[in-house]
């Protein structure tokens, strides 16, 4: 886990309670309902993870605040400002790193550099060199020169230079390897722009999130599933090993049960919410053997979305 942050205090911070409030926020594609009525709110400062399974809403939710599509229902804000009316003023204060690392690929790293500097008053170029500086990127190389870690560094370094109240990051580390991926994190986490930003990053990899993240939101299908600090989730999941003689309980009766496997003739079962009183549901159940595993991160939230996953939401 992430050292606890605290945003920088600055005049901006006074302007709205939260960092990203929606209401009711829906997106229908035809048929295709990809947000569905979501109440979310983020405060301000910290470093926000969203994670869920593919088509959970995260990539709309993203495009709807930044002001890319317009919701279906209800309201969507980013530093107190409406999403669908944002000025360049207030774009000036959002950072966002997309998965591709989206940059003009004709420009020289110092042009492109050279070019944002003039686009952001607040410019600083210490960020900009402490991220360059893990980086191998030189001034005279084109961007499509760089290798796919070192488009995301300098995708990073140019939002973090431009010291944003709010830094998007969109599976920012997707397709990256060890090295790069290793120096992209290590960048975010030191980085003085990104502890005196808002930072909402979402990613499949829950080694990423345990490392970095203050907050824990899971999407599913359009609905907030949780928000919470990340321990606080993964202790609300636990993992079962029970020996049944004889026929244990069928899926059905075990009380919040995620997964269940039959491994090596003993069987586990991944449950939330369940306290040591679970044990003796087991026995009760006819187990002749009991014991607890605490579970990763990565196991209770994969465990969760495909319990979800596999049911459709509530109407």
């Amino acid at each position: 886990m992430s050292a606890v942050r605290t945003a920088v205090p600055t005049p901006v911070q006074a302007e709205a309670e939260w960092a990203i409030e929606t209401r009711a926020l829906s997106k229908r594609y035809g048929g295709k309902l990809a947000l569905d009525a979501l109440d979310l709110q983020i405060a301000r400062g910290g470093i926000h993870a969203i994670v869920g399974a593919n088509g959970a809403g995260k990539s709309t939710l993203f495009r709807v605040l930044l002001g890319f599509l317009p919701p279906t229902s209800g309201t969507a804000a980013i530093l107190g400002c409406d999403s669908q009316r944002l000025k360049p003023s207030d774009r000036r204060r959002i950072g966002f790193v997309n998965e591709e690392h989206t940059l003009p690929g004709w420009m020289r790293v110092a042009a492109l550099i050279a070019m944002q500097r003039r686009l952001y008053p607040l410019w600083s170029q210490a960020a900009l060199d402490s991220v360059l500086g893990q980086f191998h990127v030189l001034p005279d190389q084109h961007v499509s020169e760089l290798s796919r870690g070192e488009r995301a560094g300098l995708n990073l370094a140019l939002a973090l230079a431009q010291r944003p109240d709010i830094l998007v990051l969109d599976e920012p580390t997707l397709g990256l390897d060890v090295v790069a991926k290793r120096a992209f994190l290590e960048a975010l986490m030191y980085s003085n722009e990104a502890a005196a930003s808002t930072v909402i990053y979402c990613s499949h990899q829950m080694e990423e999130i345990e490392r970095v993240a203050d907050n824990l939101i899971i999407l599913e299908r359009g609905q907030l599933r949780n928000a919470s600090a990340p321990d606080t989730f993964c202790a609300r999941v636990s993992h079962w090993i029970a020996e049944f003689p004889f026929q244990p309980p069928p899926p059905a009766n075990v009380p919040g049960l995620l997964q269940m496997q039959r491994l090596d003739g003993l069987n586990h079962y991944v449950v939330l919410d369940q306290s040591a009183e679970f044990a003796e549901f087991l026995r009760s159940a006819g187990a002749r053997t009991v014991n607890c595993m605490a579970v990763s991160l990565d196991r209770a939230v994969n465990s969760f979305l495909a319990k979800n996953h596999a049911a459709p939401a509530a109407a």
